[in-house]
């Protein structure tokens, strides 16, 4: 089958004196010829109605002879609607010869028509001619909306019909009133060419506004195409955004992990006041960068609609062990107290969104507070069904004018002191309470500030109240004072961890705390190890989460605890990813996480801790 001709190449091949149409203008006629079966339908029963009225009135060669005439022209008719139906999508040039051959066989029934009215004009009754007149002009009135576009082939149509009727009538001297009624038939003619004028200036104006529109809506289709396009690039640019994010995080952690535990080494080896001043600024510089990377990244996974609500009942208890194992030592250094209150209900919430917005607030609070403390509360608000728990962190530090407050949730806003701030409450890009608000904002929970210049700031969140889950083996106790002068000596920790770097600055920071040590950089070496003649049973694990070879350090748990199955060795387990939570890998596996970089003293708080316990 040949395909079609491209709109080009059908205008040239148009024959001389056809001028391309617009595409309403081919739907047009179309329409016309589709209109076709009706129009027949309509002659038949139009000369069925002129063959009762003057059947036995009419000579009879008069009556066959027209009654064949108008079947040839209505088989005509039919032949030509049904070669349109064989080439129904036919071209340009094509539908126009086919109209000039329809509008001829158009008026020759209309000539019939009014031959019609000629011949049987005069016989029979008046009910009689006046069926004549109404089956005329009935033809007319109906080829408005079918010749409505072609106005001038309409008034042809009506005048090959009206005027032999009406010279017929005029010429008629048997009966009185004849050249009135000539005259109301001329009116009637006139009046019926004014109605298709009247029709074909409004049939044109839909038309201009249906061509107007079908033009708007290919412009609306192209602009949705382009905005989609826009989309979609947006979409995947959000994408490798958080993608490049989360890699950048993880890659940059490693090396600063190892400068912080190189740095802490260094310290335990010389006593020089220079050096731990240094050491303690490059921990500082560190902490400030991972604050950086986890607000970057928790902005861009908000941004790009990467974090998804899932409510549960949380236990406050196990979310404040959790704070207070994280953010007391950094308030214990800051001689600050750090205390919850409320621990024993239970909220219904992200558990996962829940503890970033309260590390968020207890992180900012311990940064601006320089005396008193931090307290994290929760109370019962409300009664019954209505019952919220309303979740509060307050401290005791710098607070926030006034003018301030309705910015402080904003994106890069940090809050101005009229005091100078100190070199670690600067650090910071101003996204850590935008976070907070956004969090929030996504678990549908209220989030309010007040404060006072010099008295402190208090934060609230007014969170759904949850029903206490089945209650687990035990709980976490909490580590009340950090052990500044930890000592590991004659313990014997396992290090599992692939970057040689940060490896072997865990090395020489455990043996500088009197710990024997023993290292791998993946799952196979410590299964080697395992399967040696009588390996020594550890006092602490401490292993990286993600390994070569696609390997993880829960496997590297399980196979040494699986080793000596009496006990459950402790574990810790650091990772340079924030992108998914391990709090139900880390209950199931009973380890703590630390995310890197972690700072010696976060991490020799967490090795008592461990120890402590067990």
């Amino acid at each position: 089958m040949a395909s079609r001709p491209p709109a080009d190449d059908r205008a040239a091949a148009l024959p001389a004196g056809l001028p391309e149409l617009p595409r309403g203008e081919l739907d047009r006629l179309r329409a016309l010829f589709v209109q076709t079966p009706a129009t027949l339908v309509g002659y038949v029963l139009g000369a069925a109605v002129l063959t009762w009225l003057f059947w036995a009135l009419a000579p009879r060669a008069q009556m066959l002879g027209w009654l064949g005439a108008m079947a040839l022209l209505w088989g005509l008719r039919l032949a030509h609607y049904l070669r349109f139906l064989r080439h129904a999508r036919a071209e340009n040039g094509t539908l126009q010869r086919w109209r000039t051959s329809w509008q001829l066989l158009v008026l020759l029934n209309g000539a019939l028509w009014g031959l019609a009215g000629w011949m049987f004009w005069g016989l029979g009754a008046p009910y009689q001619r006046l069926g004549l007149i109404l089956v005329l002009y009935s033809y007319c009135v109906s080829a408005v909306q079918l010749l409505g576009p072609q106005p001038r082939v309409f008034v042809g149509y009506i005048a090959v019909v009206f005027a032999p009727v009406i010279v017929r009538i005029a010429s008629d001297g048997r009966e009185a009133g004849h050249v009135e009624l000539a005259v109301i038939a001329t009116l009637v003619f006139l009046s019926t060419a004014l109605m298709v004028r009247t029709h074909g200036s409004a049939l044109a104006l839909a038309i201009s506004l249906k061509a107007q529109t079908e033009e708007l809506a290919d412009r609306l289709r192209v602009q949705m195409a382009v905005a989609d396009e826009a989309r979609r690039a947006a979409e995947a640019a959000s994408r490798a955004k958080t993608q490049f994010f989360a890699a950048a995080s993880h890659d940059l952690r490693q090396p600063l992990h190892a400068m912080g535990l190189f740095a802490e080494a260094l310290r335990q080896r010389s006593h020089d006041p220079e050096v731990a001043s240094l050491v303690n600024s490059i921990n500082e510089s560190v902490d400030a960068l991972e604050g950086l990377f986890s607000e970057l990244l928790d902005i861009t996974r908000i941004d790009s609609g990467g974090v998804e609500v899932q409510p549960q009942s949380v236990r406050l208890k196990d979310l404040f062990a959790r704070l207070r194992l994280h953010f007391e030592p950094i308030a214990f250094e800051k001689g600050l107290m750090l205390s919850f209150r409320g621990a024993q209900h239970v909220a219904l919430a992200d558990p996962v969104l829940l503890e970033r917005i309260l590390r968020n607030l207890v992180s900012n609070a311990i940064r601006y507070t320089d005396d008193g403390g931090v307290l994290v509360a929760c109370r019962l608000r409300g009664a019954g069904g209505a019952s919220r728990l309303l979740l509060q962190v307050w401290d005791s530090g710098i607070g926030i004018a006034e003018a301030a407050l309705p910015h402080v949730f904003d994106e890069f806003y940090q809050v101005h002191s009229r005091r100078p701030l100190e070199p670690h409450q600067r650090k910071g890009l101003g996204l850590g309470l935008s976070i907070v608000q956004r969090l929030a904002a996504l678990m549908e929970v209220p989030l309010t500030v007040r404060s006072r210049v010099g008295h402190g700031t208090v934060f609230s969140l007014l969170v759904p109240l949850g029903r206490a889950p089945r209650p687990l083996e035990a709980d976490v106790p909490a580590v009340t004072k950090l052990p500044i002068g930890l000592t590991l000596q004659a313990r014997f920790v396992v290090v599992v961890e692939d970057e040689a770097a940060v490896r072997d600055g865990l090395v020489v920071l455990l043996q500088a705390w009197g710990a024997d040590v023993v290292a791998f950089d993946s799952v196979e070496a410590v299964e080697a190890w395992l399967a040696s003649a009588a390996p020594r049973r550890p006092d602490l694990l401490l292993v990286d989460y993600r390994l070569p070879g696609g390997r993880t350090g829960i496997e590297a748990l399980v196979a040494l605890r699986a080793r000596w199955p009496g006990s459950r060795l402790p574990a810790i387990v650091v990772t340079g990813s924030s992108l998914a939570g391990h709090e139900d890998e880390a209950q199931t596996y009973d380890y703590h996480l630390l995310i890197k970089p972690v700072l010696p003293n976060r991490l020799r708080a967490m090795i008592a801790f461990k120890l402590g316990v067990r």
